[in-house]
């Protein structure tokens, strides 16, 4: 398994830890930001990674039969958590402000399901797919990301399995520091709630 050093090292040498003035999906504001998308569009850091939280995952959890991703960020993580585990993986996306199965994809009745997501910060994505699996009467068998940033405020109550856990230091708006409010600030997240 990877070390936390060795994970942090791999996010630099892909360029997926960037640093400057960046309003998060939950509307506040950081001077770092993890962009997995960089890290995950180097496929043998990627595999790296992912086989490392896989080990993690095994350990955790008995029986899995399927993997369910949110669009967009969790895509790629949770299909590389699937391929290395050799289990199916589908997606959820947003249609119409709410996170569906589309494509055809379906979570069998009775199914063990792994939630796989890229980045957990707020959980609203990962807790909107636990709501289809239970509609589809079906099991959740917890929660696992690349990168846990949840900290202390986060409505999941089940453990989060994750490659590393990192704890960004955010601001509200009318609370940025100085040397932030001299940075143009950057919406660098898929999900755009910050309006």
């Amino acid at each position: 398994m990877l070390s936390y050093e060795e994970s942090l090292k791999i996010l630099k040498e892909t360029n997926a830890l960037l640093e400057g003035h960046f309003i998060l999906s939950s509307g506040l504001h950081s001077k770092h930001y993890i962009q997995c998308a960089r890290l995950l569009s180097h496929p043998s850091k990627a595999k790296i990674f992912c086989s490392s939280l896989c080990e993690k995952i095994k350990k955790e959890f008995n029986k899995i039969d399927i993997i369910l991703s949110p669009a967009i960020g969790g895509i790629v993580a949770g299909y590389e958590v699937g391929r290395q585990m050799n289990l199916e993986t589908i997606f959820a996306e947003r249609s119409d402000g709410q996170m569906k199965l589309r494509r055809g994809f379906k979570i069998p009745n009775k199914s063990n399901v792994l939630i796989v997501e890229d980045v957990i910060t707020t959980g609203k994505s990962v807790l909107e797919c636990y709501d289809l699996i239970k509609d589809a009467k079906s099991k959740l068998v917890g929660y696992s990301c690349i990168i846990d940033r949840t900290g202390n405020q986060l409505s999941i109550k089940e453990k989060i399995i994750s490659q590393i856990k990192w704890n960004i230091k955010t601001y509200k708006s009318n609370e940025l520091p100085e040397d932030l409010k001299k940075i143009k600030p950057i919406k660098p997240g898929s999900r755009d709630s910050y309006k």
